[in-house]
């Protein structure tokens, strides 16, 4: 038997191996079978062939392993095993809360310490609000000042 050929199947193998982890999620436990074979490949090759083989096999796969790996995400985004549908707004889906903008000017009362951040009742609803960074004890009447994404942003209010 050619000392080529055993090594050059372990190289297959590895390949495949990092294939089937893109399919199969395995925390990881495919990828390191699959370097392993392929660097006892590579030991072989550099023990019972030449120098210059492993050298050849070594670049081999520096320049193939990124490309199958980028191949098999493209494939894998087409495959059945991928999520198809996409989420959007005129689906009804809203990644943020709506109407907090209603919240504006309103006054209420902090419930917890707001360092930044923590609990207030604004308009008899118990919200999460965050101040501009102050300290604000609780049971203080606060005011909100604006709204930024999902955040209700509120500052002491001067009675």
């Amino acid at each position: 038997m050619k000392p080529y050929i055993l090594p050059l199947f372990l190289q297959v193998i590895g390949i495949l191996v990092i294939i089937a982890e893109i399919f199969i999620p395995s925390f990881g436990l495919l990828t390191v079978i699959a370097l392993s074979v392929l660097f006892y490949s590579l030991y072989l090759v550099f023990t019972t062939i030449s120098t210059t083989a492993g050298m050849i096999f070594t670049g081999l796969d520096i320049a193939l392993l990124p490309v199958l790996i980028i191949f098999g995400m493209k494939i894998l985004a087409r495959s059945p095993l991928s999520l198809k549908r996409e989420l959007s707004k005129q689906d009804g889906v809203a990644s943020q809360r709506q109407g907090l903008e209603d919240y504006m000017h309103m006054t209420g009362i902090s419930v917890t310490d707001l360092r930044p951040s923590g609990m207030a009742v604004i308009n008899s609803q118990r919200l999460d609000v965050v101040t501009d960074g102050e300290y604000i004890d609780a049971d203080t009447p606060i005011v909100v000042t604006g709204v930024k994404g999902n955040q209700i942003i509120v500052e002491k209010t001067l009675i």
